[in-house]
C-alpha cells in the first residue's frame, strides 16, 4: 500500500504558536461518583485540546476521540488526570486542555410532604495539563436558587418580591476533592432557598416563608458563598457568580468574587 502523506506534520513558516486547538461539542456517555457509593450515568459535552508549537501546521484530531475512547466512561476527579496526560503524550504538546460538562441529578424531597423529584443542576470538569508539572483542575457547579430581595421588605406593608437566581461556583482543591452534592449544598444553603422539582401546597407554603426569612441581595449571595468557601479547609481558590433573573426590572442583576 503506497505511504500516504501526514500533512498535519508539516513544517508552517508564520512563526505563531496556537493556544489551543482540538474538539469540542462532543457527547460522550460518562458514569459520574456519587457521594452515595453509587455511579450515575449521564452524558457529557467534550471539549479536548493540546497547545500547538509555531513549527506544526496542525493537529492530529483523530487522536484526541482515540485517547478519549481510551479513557473509559467513568468521571471522577482522579481518574481525570489520565486523560489530560494521554493527549501530552499522543500529541507531542506541552500543554493539554480536558472539559467535560454535563448534567448531574439529585433527588430532593419536599420539606413537608417529603415528596422526592429530580432536580438537574450543571457540573464542569476542567483539567489542564503540562509536562512536568502538577494538574490544574477545576470543578464548576451551576445551581438554580430562589432569592428575596431585602429592601423589598423592609418598603413594603406587605410581601416582597423574589426571583429565581443562578450561582455559578467553581473550585480547585488544596486537599481532598469535595463532593459535588457538597458543592451544590454550599451554595443552596447560601440562598434565600433552595428550589425543588416537586411541592405540594403544604411545601410551597414552607419554602416561601422560608424566603421571606432569609432575605439576600445578589451581593449577600455571592458573599455567602465566598465565606463557606473560604472558611473550607479543602478549598484552595473559588470564583462564584450570582445572577438574579429579576422579577419585576427587565434586566438581570450579578455580582462576581474571585479568591486571590
Amino acid at each position: 500500500m503506497k505511504e500516504l502523506s501526514d500533512t498535519q506534520n508539516l513544517p508552517d513558516d508564520r512563526n505563531l504558536a496556537i493556544d489551543r486547538v482540538g474538539i469540542s461539542e462532543l457527547s460522550w456517555p460518562v458514569e459520574v461518583a456519587e457521594k452515595t457509593g453509587s455511579t450515575q450515568s449521564t452524558v457529557a459535552k467534550c471539549s479536548l485540546a493540546v497547545a500547538l508549537p509555531h513549527h506544526f501546521k496542525g493537529t492530529h484530531m483523530s487522536r484526541f476521540v482515540e485517547a478519549l475512547s481510551l479513557h473509559g466512561r467513568r468521571l471522577d476527579v482522579r481518574d481525570m488526570a489520565e486523560l489530560p496526560r494521554e493527549l501530552l503524550a499522543r500529541l507531542e504538546a506541552e500543554t493539554a486542555h480536558v472539559t467535560f460538562r454535563f448534567p448531574f441529578f439529585i433527588e430532593k424531597k419536599a420539606p413537608v410532604t417529603g415528596k422526592a423529584g429530580l432536580l438537574d443542576y450543571t457540573i464542569t470538569f476542567e483539567v489542564e495539563a503540562k509536562a512536568a508539572a502538577a494538574l490544574d483542575f477545576t470543578v464548576t457547579v451551576e445551581v438554580p436558587v430562589a432569592t428575596l430581595c431585602p429592601c423589598s421588605k423592609a418598603i413594603s406593608e406587605y410581601g416582597a418580591h423574589n426571583q429565581r437566581g443562578l450561582v455559578t461556583f467553581a473550585v480547585k482543591f488544596s486537599g481532598e476533592p469535595i463532593w459535588i452534592e457538597d458543592l451544590i449544598r454550599l451554595v443552596e444553603d447560601s440562598a434565600s432557598c433552595e428550589l425543588y422539582s416537586v411541592l405540594k401546597r403544604p411545601d410551597e407554603k414552607a419554602v416561601t416563608e422560608r424566603a421571606y426569612e432569609n432575605p439576600v441581595f445578589v451581593e449577600d449571595l455571592v458573599r455567602n458563598v465566598a465565606s463557606r468557601a473560604q472558611a473550607h479547609p479543602d478549598i484552595a481558590w473559588f470564583r462564584v457568580k450570582a445572577e438574579n433573573y429579576e422579577s419585576i426590572h427587565n434586566h438581570n442583576a450579578y455580582a462576581v468574587i474571585e479568591s486571590s
